[in-house]
């Protein structure tokens, strides 16, 4: 008969196996391995660590409390300095932006390639610092270092803080049934531009010139510090959570947000936008766009009474906003309603960007 220690050691084998392939760690994996073991308990860490919330909440007294969030950072040489360093500042603010407010300080640990030119990196931070300068972010410190044998799109990794009064700060584990489910703008932008911008000729050769310049266009549209702006500090709360769509693509947020707040949520697949450019790319690297990432889009449970404001004043600000369906009690499930068929929504373990950007590479696509 096998004993617990032998179903543990079997776990560990099995999400270790997992954690074997490319992308961030999943829900069973994040569960057994990260989260039991989260250092010391304090009784000021009111939202700590958990699968599909995006901030940690920190009560700091006097009636104030501090968000924080960490990313990696991006330095993708085939994009530019400038392109990746806004997805270091911008991917990262995002998360804070489910606050509804966005970060005011910035720590930035830079883990740097030995064959990055000194004129490289100086473009490089000081397109971060450009970035962090308009959204009132101030850098208050990091480490900086090259790194033998580096040789990744990450270098490195951030962490940003925002501090608000008490009871002020939104966090996505607090969707509730009934809540409307809104996503903003299109599925798959930030993956579409970037697979663009990384193999051009290939975009311009099988898509078309235009294809690839509304792809790259798209690239500058994926903050959601806009979405934070316009509706989430109004005095009458009129949402409940938001979340950032990354890793997973819009549906795979729509299922961590749910998971994260007890919910179920009933979603209508064929209302998600996906644009002409999105879908030609996405067929062009084999990928579907619902489950890649997809940043610059923002995952709203609205308050049904306070709908028409919240479309009213994101459409005001030239944010495209669809109703995408409704969160519901826990026991009704995760659904997907798709060309008149009823599904269980069924997420991929792992992000298809990933697998399309390195065969692209592979291939020797340009």
């Amino acid at each position: 008969m096998a004993t617990f220690s032998d179903y543990m050691s079997l776990l560990r084998i099995h999400n270790m196996t997992n954690f074997s392939r490319a992308g961030k760690a999943d829900a069973v994996f994040f569960k057994s391995m990260i989260f039991p073991y989260c250092g010391a308990s304090r009784p000021e860490v009111t939202i700590g660590p958990q699968y599909g919330t995006d901030v940690s909440i920190i009560d700091i007294g006097n009636g104030y409390e501090m968000a924080l969030t960490s990313d990696p950072l991006s330095l993708i040489p085939t994009l530019g300095m400038a392109e990746s360093a806004w997805l270091s500042v911008h991917l990262m603010a995002n998360d804070i932006a489910t606050t509804g407010y966005a970060p005011q300080y910035a720590q930035f640990v830079l883990n740097l390639p030995e064959t990055l030119s000194s004129a490289d990196f100086e473009e490089y931070w000081r397109y971060i610092h450009r970035y962090c300068s308009e959204i009132g972010t101030a850098i208050t410190g990091g480490h900086t270092g090259k790194v033998a044998g580096q040789n990744s799109t990450v270098s490195g990794g951030g962490t940003m803080i925002t501090i608000a009064p008490e009871g002020q700060l939104l966090s996505s584990d607090q969707a509730k049934p009934g809540d409307v489910l809104l996503v903003t703008k299109e599925s798959a932008q930030v993956a579409v531009s970037i697979l663009a911008m990384s193999f051009p000729e290939t975009v311009k050769n099988k898509c078309g010139q235009y294809t690839y310049q509304e792809a790259c266009q798209l690239f500058y549209q994926t903050s959601a510090l806009p979405e934070a702006k316009s509706i989430s500090r109004k005095e009458d709360k009129w949402v409940n959570a938001m979340h950032d769509v990354t890793e997973g693509g819009v549906l795979g947020a729509i299922q961590e947000m749910a998971t994260a707040s007890d919910c179920g949520v009933w979603i209508e697949q064929d209302h998600l936008v996906i644009g002409d450019v999105q879908q030609q790319i996405c067929d062009l690297f084999n990928i579907d766009p619902h489950f890649c990432v997809g940043a610059g889009s923002m995952i709203i449970a609205a308050k049904k009474e306070k709908l028409s404001s919240i479309i009213q004043a994101l459409r005001s600000e030239s944010i495209q906003v669809t109703i995408a369906g409704e969160f519901k009690k826990k026991e009704e499930g995760i659904k997907v309603f798709r060309n008149g068929e009823v599904v269980q929504l069924d997420c991929p373990t792992v992000d298809p960007y990933w697998s399309a950007f390195h065969a692209a590479i592979h291939q020797g696509l340009k």
